[in-house]
């Protein structure tokens, strides 16, 4: 099929980023051989990309990590389910198998099953930390699959909107967890003495990290919207999307105790007070979710936007030449974004809950690979 730098995915076994070395990236999944190997055809240069669907099927995915062994963990929303995806495969693509329902999961709104984060620790430890939502509050919980849920936070604000979710452990070691201001109007956001709003670091016990802004409190960074995905580069500088904003969609670089602003900015402000974020865009074109780096790229899936936005980002953080919308309208809804262990990137669409347009396949998780050198940036 003729696709435009607006529709890249890719399935190839290998990329011009390089895979990990044996020792990190487990036994390779089997995958099934990509359906298209084409040009990008915008950004000037010799890059190819080609598609491949690796499941479908699913129903509202939204957090994704890979095991050891290669195999990718990934939470539903609304179903409470956690499912394997990979590394064996079948005639849909690769294998998905439920590992577990979640009975203390309340699915309604955006909240629900959300974030999924495997320990740094585990081939010893064999624990999985989730976020997820009950009735009355947003949690984050710890488990060894197939056994009990344990929470180790509770107390995060629920609502029915900007409930955030995003997990994962940063190369510190630390686990963070990026919340909601669950209020719409970013009063709990600028309150310091609030979850909500946040991007929280803490310990594997759900306590307050060493080194954190102020001692004894959860919060590394605040006056955030709803945060549901962030990422670190290869230099320790993460990434983060606001996401729910009325005007702007925003890709911040999350540094240690800033504010960013919600709700008394949307978008880039003149007060010295908050951080501006590294780029913005009409919400319309954006409100974001996932993030994953390619190497000095940055990459963030789009639900209203119905793309993946791809940045060059200098050593220094700031966007080098225009940044280029990839798979726009091609699969609808995109939310989660992930790194795998061979340097691909992993996309879900989210096209089964409201404002969604699903197809018979729906919803879908997509791999991305790029060839030939770059992102595809101008």
């Amino acid at each position: 099929m003729a696709l435009s730098l607006g529709a890249v995915l890719a399935l190839t076994t290998a990329c011009s980023f390089g895979p990990p070395d044996p020792d990190e990236q487990g036994t390779p999944p089997n995958l099934p051989k990509p359906s298209a190997a084409l040009p990008s055809g915008e950004s000037g240069g010799d890059q190819e990309v080609a598609v491949t669907v690796l499941a479908k099927n699913l129903e509202i995915p939204w957090g994704m990590t890979f095991l050891p062994d290669g195999a990718a963990l990934v939470t539903e929303r609304d179903t409470g389910r956690i499912l394997q995806v990979g590394p064996e495969s079948d005639a849909n693509g690769l294998k998905v198998t439920e590992v577990q329902r979640l009975a203390e999961v309340q699915a309604a709104g955006d909240g629900g099953l959300l974030g999924i984060a495997v320990s740094p620790k585990y081939p010893t430890d064999k624990t999985i930390f989730v976020y997820y939502s009950t009735a009355k509050d947003n949690r984050i919980g710890k488990l060894v699959l197939k056994g009990a849920l344990q929470p180790i936070l509770t107390g995060i604000p629920r609502s029915r909107d900007d409930n955030g979710g995003a997990l994962a452990f940063g190369p510190d070691g630390y686990l963070y967890a990026g919340t909601g201001d669950a209020t719409a109007t970013g009063t709990q956001a600028q309150n310091p003495k609030s979850l909500a709003g946040k991007i929280l670091r803490m310990t594997t016990a759900g306590k307050p990290a060493p080194g954190n802004p102020v001692k004894d409190s959860l919060v590394w960074s605040s006056g955030h919207r709803n945060v549901q995905g962030f990422a670190w580069g290869g230099d320790r500088k993460m990434y983060a999307t606001e996401n729910a904003q009325p005007k702007f969609g925003e890709l911040n670089v999350i540094e240690k105790g800033k504010n960013y602003g919600w709700g008394k900015v949307d978008g880039t402000g003149t007060d010295p007070t908050f951080t501006n974020p590294l780029r913005t865009w009409p919400i319309a074109e954006s409100y974001c979710a996932g993030v994953a780096l390619v190497e000095q790229s940055v990459a963030s899936a789009c639900l209203l936007g119905e793309r993946i936005w791809m940045l060059s980002v200098t050593g220094n953080g700031t966007v080098l030449g225009t940044p280029q919308a990839l798979l726009t309208g091609e699969y609808g809804r995109l939310r989660g974004l992930v790194s795998a262990p061979d340097g691909s990137l992993w996309a879900s669409t989210s096209n089964q809950e409201d404002g969604g347009k699903p197809t018979p396949d729906d919803d879908r998780i997509v791999r991305l690979v790029f060839s030939g050198g770059g992102a595809g940036i101008t």
